[in-house]
C-alpha cells in the first residue's frame, strides 16, 4: 500500500511496522495501567533479594565464615578453644575433637557448600520459632507456602497445623532438645560439646547389627553440622558479645540469611504476657525468660532486619 508525499510514492507497510513496535513497546512498559521502572540486574530469582538490601546488611553478612563442617571445613584451634568453653567443658581438646569428627565423616555425608543464588531461582525459606505468641495466629498456610521451612528443637506440627503449617524440610537440634526426623527432613545438628557428636554417632549406628527396623534420629545424608566459627561469628559480629551464646533460634535466622534468598521469620520473642513460652506448652503463673541466652538483643536485632526490609516478621499475637 502506498501514499503520495508530495511528489513521490511511500510505502505504508514500513510505517505500520514501527507504530506496531512502538505499540508493543508501550505495552510492555504499561502493562495492565501500571508502568514499570527500571531495575538493575538481581542476583536471585526473588522479587526482592536479600543480597539486594542495604549496605550495612551486605557488610555484616560478608564476614560470615563456611556455616557448616566438613573435610574442607574443620575448624582452627581459635574458633574450637571459643566453642569448647561454651558450656564450660575445659576436658575437651582439639585433638579429641578432630578424630571425632573423622569418625563421623565415616557415618554421614557431610554437605557440599551452599549454592550461591541464581537469577532463575528464588530460594524462600521461613524459619519457625517456638514462641507462645503462635497461638492463635493461622499462619499455618503462609509458612507451608515457602520453599524450605526450618523448626527449632522441640517445634512440633500435629494438633497446631493451623498456628504453625504442616511444612517441615530442616530442623535444627541438638542432644537435649532432640526429636526423631522423617527420612526426608534435613537434620541441622548444632552440637555444643564433643559428646554431642559422640550421641550422634551412636543414634545413626544403632540397629547396624541384626536391627535394621530401628528408627534413627535422622537420615544420615541428610545432617548438616554447624560449624563452631559459625557460632562464634553470631555471638560477636551480630549480637556484640552479649550474653554467653547465642540461642539456637538466633543462629538459625543468622543461618537462615547465608543460605536463602529470602526469609520470612515466625514465632520469636515473648508471648502477649511477657513470658518466653513456647505455643506447644501451657504454663500457669510463670514469667519465663531466656536464661544465658540475650533474648531482647536477638528479638531487637530480628525488629532492625524487619525494620530495614531485610526480611519480613510476622509477631504472632
Amino acid at each position: 500500500m502506498y501514499f503520495k508525499w508530495g511528489r513521490s510514492r511511500v510505502s505504508i507497510f514500513p510505517l505500520l511496522s514501527i507504530t506496531a513496535i512502538v505499540l508493543v513497546s508501550n505495552l510492555l512498559w504499561s502493562f495492565s495501567g501500571y508502568t514499570f521502572c527500571h531495575r538493575e540486574p538481581s542476583l536471585c530469582g526473588c522479587q526482592k533479594c536479600l543480597r539486594d538490601s542495604d549496605p550495612w546488611f551486605n557488610d555484616i553478612i560478608s564476614e560470615a565464615p563456611e556455616p557448616f563442617l566438613s573435610q574442607k571445613h574443620i575448624p582452627s584451634e581459635k574458633d574450637f578453644l571459643w566453642w569448647k568453653n561454651l558450656q564450660g567443658a575445659r576436658l575437651q581438646n582439639l585433638t579429641l575433637y578432630n578424630k571425632t569428627l573423622e569418625r563421623l565423616f565415616q557415618t554421614i555425608t557431610p554437605i557440599a557448600d551452599i549454592g550461591e543464588p541464581r537469577p532463575d531461582h528464588c530460594r524462600s525459606c521461613a524459619v519457625v520459632g517456638n514462641s507462645g505468641n503462635l497461638r492463635g495466629s493461622h499462619y499455618g498456610p503462609l509458612i507451608d507456602f515457602h520453599d524450605t521451612v526450618i523448626r527449632i528443637n522441640r517445634g512440633r506440627t500435629k494438633g497446631y497445623e493451623t498456628d504453625v503449617g504442616t511444612k517441615t524440610t530442616h530442623h535444627v537440634m541438638y542432644p537435649e532438645s532432640s526429636t526423631r526426623l522423617d527420612n526426608t527432613t534435613h537434620l541441622l545438628f548444632f552440637p555444643f560439646k564433643t559428646h554431642d557428636f559422640l550421641w550422634l554417632m551412636k543414634d545413626l549406628n544403632r540397629g547396624e547389627n541384626g536391627a535394621p527396623n530401628v528408627k534413627k534420629i535422622a537420615n544420615k545424608d541428610l545432617i548438616w553440622i554447624l560449624h563452631p566459627a559459625f557460632m562464634k561469628y553470631v555471638h560477636q559480629v551480630w549480637l556484640g558479645k552479649k550474653g554467653a551464646y547465642p540461642s539456637t533460634g538466633f543462629l538459625a535466622v543468622v543461618l537462615s540469611l547465608v543460605m536463602c534468598d529470602e526469609v520470612t521469620i515466625f514465632g520469636f520473642g515473648a508471648d502477649s504476657g511477657g513470658s518466653w513460652s513456647h505455643y506447644f506448652e501451657i504454663f500457669k503463673n510463670k514469667k519465663f525468660k531466656t536464661g544465658a541466652h540475650p533474648g531482647e538483643e536477638e528479638y531487637k536485632m530480628i525488629e532492625k532486619l524487619h525494620k530495614k526490609k531485610t526480611i519480613v516478621f510476622f509477631k504472632g499475637w
